[in-house]
């Protein structure tokens, strides 16, 4: 049996509520549909749904007591409730409390892209040195933030908690509940360029993870990125006087010195701060690459060892949306899928290119790009989609497929050979697709949450059941 992450006792004093009578919670949740048995599930109110809706369904699947601001109706005289004025506020003070209870080294992520990838980076390499937590999946923002605080445990003795925002001000106010050690700043692209003037604006909005940081905090910034002075200038008027640069830089203190890539990762060597560590890195793509030198970093800043940490990421895969690998039966042979559905930039989106340029596909197989468009550009969305076709081009992209309006005007500014068919929105574009594949293809799908490209991965991952019959493969 799990031990008790907060009891009512412990809830009651972090949040100043009342509770119906005792229980005690071996997790935290605010989604019904995906809670544990043992959880406190927390209901709390947003636009669209009112968790309290949701309460008695929530103690039916186990939930070892409901936080609330009302009670509901239907609900059982002795259900374990923990009554609060504001069930937002009142999960704010519970994570305040768990951070100010935990013994943790506290890592903080942030940057334009790879936030997520680092931080599951540093969840499996800090896991061989010690008890560690990492907030789940893309829980980075208001509620995701508070809700990763509540599950820290006590007895961890790291904590990897990333960081989100698209507007600024909001990182001030996460950094200051999660008061990180160490901040890594994975770089400065565009990205929700629709609510920043410049990218000027994007650093200073990210820099603001600093405010949370005491004064023998650690700064990790990306030495190749244009913005790292800016960064660091930010960082010291906060008065953090130790930064870190990572990358391929010659000043970068974490550097890469040696690199070679093939389809399933890369073999590495690094110097970092001082110290030569040559490893394998589990997943292929320089992008991970660079952002690995920021996790042995942090590493070596949080007192563990960073080579043992790099050991540990040869076995570094990638999560459903963010690079995920299939290789999928098809008419006789097999074809190989690169799912990026999850979101993009135009960082992002070449990064993701160049993984599909690296891929050898089978016999008589073509590489082959089906792409949304990139969201919350701003003015600069035409231009900066229509800048990704060089990239296409010079990577020997054999096929591109497009989805989007902005999408679009990519298409229009690749030859005629290289395009592959354009549709107003995903499904649409799906049937073009199918039609132009052959066995040996690789097949990257990638887009902004928004455009919808994860059901064309479906659909692609549902190819043995439609067309062949010998089941799939799955690298991961």
């Amino acid at each position: 049996m799990s031990p008790a992450l907060w009891t009512a006792a412990d809830a009651v004093r972090a949040t100043g509520g009342r509770s119906s009578r005792e229980w005690s919670a071996t997790g935290v949740s605010i989604d019904s549909r995906t809670l544990a048995p043992g959880d406190l599930f927390i209901a709390l109110i947003g636009p669209h749904v009112d968790g309290h809706d949701f309460v008695a369904a929530a103690l039916k699947a186990g939930a070892a007591a409901a936080m609330i601001a009302r009670r509901p109706q239907a609900l059982d005289a002795d259900a374990a409730l923990l009554l609060v004025g504001d069930t937002m506020q009142a999960l704010e003070r519970l994570g305040a409390a768990g951070r100010a209870r935990a013994r943790a080294r506290v890592i903080a992520v942030t940057g334009s892209v790879g936030k997520t990838g680092t931080k599951e980076a540093l969840r499996l390499a800090l896991a061989t040195q010690g008890e560690t937590f990492a907030s789940a999946g893309s829980l980075n923002n208001q509620w995701g933030v508070p809700l990763s605080l509540t599950r820290l445990p006590p007895t961890a003795s790291f904590g990897v908690f990333e960081l989100g925002m698209n507007h600024a001000g909001e990182l001030h106010a996460l950094t200051l509940q999660v008061r990180p050690m160490v901040a890594i700043i994975t770089t400065i692209e565009p990205a929700h360029l629709e609510f920043f003037p410049s990218l000027d604006a994007i650093a200073d909005a990210k820099a603001e993870v600093f405010d949370g940081m005491d004064s023998d905090g650690i700064a990790i910034l990306n030495r190749d990125n244009a913005q790292f002075d800016r960064l660091a200038g930010k960082a010291r008027a906060r008065g953090l006087s130790r930064i870190i640069g990572f990358g391929r830089h010659a000043e970068a203190q974490s550097r890469l010195l040696t690199c070679t890539m093939d389809d399933a990762g890369s073999t590495v060597g690094a110097e970092v701060m001082g110290e030569r560590i040559d490893y394998r890195l589990g997943l292929p793509g320089m992008h991970w690459v660079i952002n690995s030198l920021a996790v042995l970093a942090a590493i070596k800043a949080a007192g563990a060892d960073a080579r043992a940490g790099a050991a540990a990421l040869a076995n570094l895969s990638a999560l459903k949306g963010r690079g995920q690998q299939h290789d999928i039966a098809f008419k006789g042979g097999k074809i190989r899928l690169i799912d990026e559905s999850y979101n993009a930039s135009p960082a992002a989106m070449r990064a993701a290119i160049a993984v599909l340029a690296a891929a050898t596909p089978g016999p008589g197989g073509r590489r082959i790009a089906v792409l949304g468009d990139m969201r919350e550009l701003g003015p600069q969305a035409p231009l900066l989609h229509a800048g990704i076709a060089p990239d296409l081009m010079a990577l020997g992209i054999d096929l591109v497929f497009t989805a989007g309006p902005l999408m679009a005007v990519l298409a229009d500014m690749l030859p005629v050979e290289r395009r592959a068919g354009h549709a107003p929105d995903s499904m649409t574009l799906l049937p073009l697709l199918l039609a132009r594949l052959n066995p040996g293809d690789v097949v990257l799908v990638k887009g902004s949450l928004g455009s919808r490209m994860g059901p064309i991965v479906e659909a692609l991952k549902a190819l043995p059941v439609a067309l062949a019959d010998t089941p799939s493969g799955s690298r991961h």
